[in-house]
């Protein structure tokens, strides 16, 4: 059995948004979620992954006598306030992310939210409206996204100095010299129409968040990414046991949140020509060129997401 990991966005009401964690120094991002409709069906999925895009087609089905219409979501991932996240280049994603219905270019509403985490075992707290009595505008909050010249202090010091009392209750939980680590997700929005008995053709894309590391170690890192054999064989053949390695993340289980399984689901992943690749997939991998590989199913119910890791062997 050979093993993928992806990360898909949202089709969801704007109340009821989804949030997408970091893991192992990389967040994965996605395609398009919807809450469960027993209106609307995924015909198929034409999804593409590699280190310098993702491209998703997608054709849906309303099956219905009357038109659907749906306050659409992607929600990116949180990123953290911290000028060291070892995030690649955030700015380009929001740069390139791309819409198209039915050949027509959507530009999508973009929200910003903020949130406090003290630590592990603290919840997680949305302080979005909290920032902005703060006088915090849209920009500041977009900080992690896209890093200003202000530096960590500036943003400490407006929190602190705050003199609202949620602000103030929050503040107190840390101590003096304590850090304040605060996340930005963005979310993007459009409204959707799904005519009665009709297909609908959606497009996205953008360039992914792709993070890795300077030395790969296939004992610890075996499981994520699904290692097998062969892999570790062309690993050890290449001398490439701990070389440099990237690693993406693409959230596929919200493709089972539809009227009914995925009727076609096609999945392609590129990796670069000095590399070696590892994903999980339950079911049969094709290569169809030195560089692509490629895994199709028919009534798909995605069960889990995808983490690809690529090491290079020169």
């Amino acid at each position: 059995m050979k093993k993928l990991a992806i990360t898909l966005a949202v089709l969801v009401p704007l109340s009821s948004y989804s949030l997408a964690n970091d893991s192992t120094g990389y967040v994965g991002t996605g395609g398009i979620q919807y809450l469960k409709n027993s209106q609307v069906a995924m015909q198929s999925e034409d999804l593409f992954i590699s280190k310098k895009i993702i491209k998703v087609d997608y054709l849906y089905k309303n099956l219905s006598s009357k038109d659907v219409t749906e306050t659409i979501l992607f929600p990116l991932p949180r990123i953290d306030n911290f000028f060291e996240s070892d995030f690649a280049d955030t700015e380009a994603l929001l740069k390139s992310f791309k819409i198209v219905v039915d050949g027509q270019n959507i530009k999508p509403e973009m929200h910003v939210r903020t949130f406090i985490q003290k630590d592990d075992k603290s919840p997680l707290m949305d302080v979005t409206d909290e920032f902005k009595q703060c006088g915090f505008t849209e920009k500041d909050m977009l900080n992690p996204w896209t890093p200003t010249k202000y530096d960590y202090e500036f943003y400490l010091d407006k929190l602190k100095q705050c003199n609202k009392p949620q602000m103030q209750k929050l503040v107190a939980q840390f101590e003096k010299d304590d850090v304040i680590p605060w996340s930005s997700q963005v979310i993007y929005s459009w409204k959707q129409t799904f005519k009665a008995n009709s297909l609908t053709k959606i497009h996205h894309e953008y360039k992914p968040l792709v993070g890795g590391s300077v030395a790969l170690y296939p004992d610890e890192d075996s499981k994520q990414f699904c290692m097998d054999k062969q892999f570790k064989q062309g690993l050890k053949k290449a001398r490439a046991e701990h070389s440099p390695f990237s690693a993406l993340g693409y959230i596929l289980t919200t493709g089972a949140n539809w009227a009914k399984p995925i009727e076609n689901f096609k999945l392609t992943i590129e990796r670069d020509k000095d590399e070696l690749v590892s994903f999980c997939w339950d079911g049969q991998v094709k290569k169809i060129s030195p560089t692509q590989f490629q895994m199709s199913k028919t009534k798909f119910v995605p069960k889990r997401d995808l983490d690809i890791i690529f090491v290079q062997v020169r």
